[in-house]
């Protein structure tokens, strides 16, 4: 089996003496882990970072055994971040929810495109927790649990949708939710229309809206907690007073 990839590194661990076994997100095979010969070295390693994107060539000789990978680097990677300790960060829990929320070898290129626009935005600080939140929203949609914010779950109207049930996903509307708000998640309007500007408290809104349906749709029926590094994010982004 063999087959060349766009990818991005999603986790690296280290294997023997010299090598790593890594874990990738490519744009056709989905998430693959391969080992890396020499990935412990000085020169390979720093394109073994969460989020560095690599052009991956991949061999095994039967097609259910862990393969052999040969990288070529794409672009500067995270190194292009090294100023911005909030953008790693960023970089860091997308790479971990990825890795815990996809299956292996099955194909998600809707996962590589939102995780594609997520490394292009974290070099706007203003714009990218916004685009962390659409991310996980859009990993949501491609492994089969896509929040509906079309209209309200209770009434169909399109209009002042403010809440997301947490048990359907469904975005219901200020009238209808009145009774029940205390119960809903909160949506924060930039998650209805990519124009709408952001105020306070809308990234941490997002934030739980998403990481409320990861939990129960994806880590929980896997008995995992969220990916540590997507909760040391929040904590990061509280500190920084950018929720």
């Amino acid at each position: 089996m063999e087959f060349e990839d766009d990818a991005f590194v999603l986790v690296a661990r280290a294997h023997g003496e010299t090598g790593a076994i890594v874990e990738f997100l490519t744009a056709r095979h989905g998430r693959y882990a391969a080992h890396v010969a020499g990935g412990a070295s000085r020169r390979i390693k720093p394109f073994l970072q969460p989020g560095a994107r690599v052009i991956l060539n991949y061999r095994a000789r039967v097609s259910d055994q862990l393969g052999a990978a040969q990288l070529e680097p794409v672009g500067e990677g995270p190194s292009a971040l090294f100023d911005d300790r909030l953008a790693l960060a960023g970089l860091a829990a997308a790479a971990a929810v990825a890795a815990g929320a996809l299956p292996e070898r099955e194909p998600h290129p809707g996962a590589f495109l939102a995780f594609e626009a997520l490394t292009n935005a974290l070099v706007l600080p203003d714009i990218w927790p916004a685009v962390f939140v659409r991310f996980e929203a859009g990993l949501l949609q491609d492994l089969g649990f896509g929040l509906d914010l079309s209209k309200c779950a209770a009434t169909g109207s399109v209009d002042d949708l403010i809440y997301v049930s947490p048990r359907t996903g469904r975005a219901v509307s200020r009238q209808a939710g009145e009774p029940y708000k205390d119960r809903l998640l909160i949506l924060p309007p930039f998650m209805l229309s990519a124009q709408t500007g952001l105020a306070a408290g809308d990234i941490a809104a997002g934030l739980a809206l998403t990481g409320h349906f990861l939990e129960a749709f994806i880590f929980g029926p896997l008995n995992r907690p969220l990916p540590p590094a997507r909760l040391w994010l929040v904590d990061r982004l509280s500190e920084a007073q950018r929720l």
